[in-house]
């Protein structure tokens, strides 16, 4: 049973701890509540997919995917910083645009890529199990991507994003836009979701218009789980929370349907988690739960 557990759990992961990341760059480092995580995700899969099945490289088509997440999360941004439309509507918006968007893009509600090569598919060949370098390729993606993520939010431009999230009316008093550090933000977050859902699709062979429902609550469920095993204190340690609570909310899921949970219900068991975590430390000591907001 182990032996099955653990590929499938380090598997998917990795693969989902790109949406954790982003999530945790608009959540935690800007504060900013965006709900277009649950269509940039389908949006990823969708580009990638048609991409593919119009005979473009796979890794060429996740790439372009990571291009169009970015587009879509700039878009969010553009809403709230430009048309004063707030945080979380603005989401919302972007996220039900996206829904026809994806539909568009494929033509229909989903594209299966079991007969056509992926970047995934050299490895069905060899003698050892597929999981082995699939697994591999993906924490060599998280590896790079959570390092470049660290130095990025080092360097000065990324100490200002940081700081946009952390007291805005601040920094807009030393003269720093603040609008175009939020719209390059929500941008950076959603081209790591919308490259996760690429490489899903890859992974896993098709592409689906419903595919990104729920992704926000999964993503904070990581989180939450990471920073309850890693204190956040530094930019360093939110990331690998967030690599770290992905890798063992995939477990708990996994874990879940082996004893029997039917998967009809991840969907309320992850909401489940989800509340019990932000409530109990309310009901404990009174205070607010420790998610940080703006716009709302």
């Amino acid at each position: 049973m182990l032996e099955s557990i653990v590929p499938i759990t380090l598997e998917q992961g990795f693969a989902y701890a790109l949406v954790a990341l982003g999530i945790a760059l608009t959540f935690r480092v800007l504060a900013f509540p965006d709900l277009t995580v649950d269509g940039s995700f389908p949006l990823g899969g969708a580009v990638a997919a048609k991409l593919i099945v119009l005979g473009v490289d796979p890794i060429l088509a996740a790439l372009v995917a990571t291009l169009a997440g970015f587009l879509a999360g700039c878009l969010t941004g553009i809403l709230n910083t430009r048309l004063h439309i707030n945080s979380l509507l603005s989401g919302i918006l972007m996220m039900t645009v996206l829904y026809s968007v994806n539909l568009r893009i494929m033509g229909r509600a989903n594209i299966q890529l079991l007969t056509i090569p992926t970047m995934f598919s050299p490895f069905e060949e060899l003698a050892i199990s597929r999981d082995i370098p699939v697994i591999l390729i993906l924490f060599l993606v998280i590896l790079v991507t959570k390092f470049g993520l660290d130095y990025f939010l080092q360097t000065e431009y990324g100490l200002a994003l940081r700081a946009t999230g952390d007291n805005e009316q601040m920094i807009r008093s030393l003269g720093l836009n603040t609008d175009k550090a939020t719209v390059f933000g929500l941008g950076l977050s959603n081209s790591l979701v919308a490259l996760s859902g690429a490489l899903i699709s890859q992974d896993q062979g098709f592409a689906d218009v419903g595919m990104g429902i729920g992704m926000i609550v999964a993503g904070l469920a990581s989180i939450i789980i990471g920073e309850g095993l890693i204190k956040p204190v530094t930019a360093f340690r939110l990331t690998l929370a967030a690599v770290v609570g992905s890798v063992v909310y995939r477990l708990i899921i996994v874990v879940g349907l082996r004893l029997g949970l039917a998967p009809t219900d991840l969907k309320l068991a992850t909401g489940l988690m989800v509340i019990l975590a932000l409530g109990i430390p309310s009901i404990r000591g009174g205070k607010q739960a420790k998610i940080h907001l703006r716009g709302v």
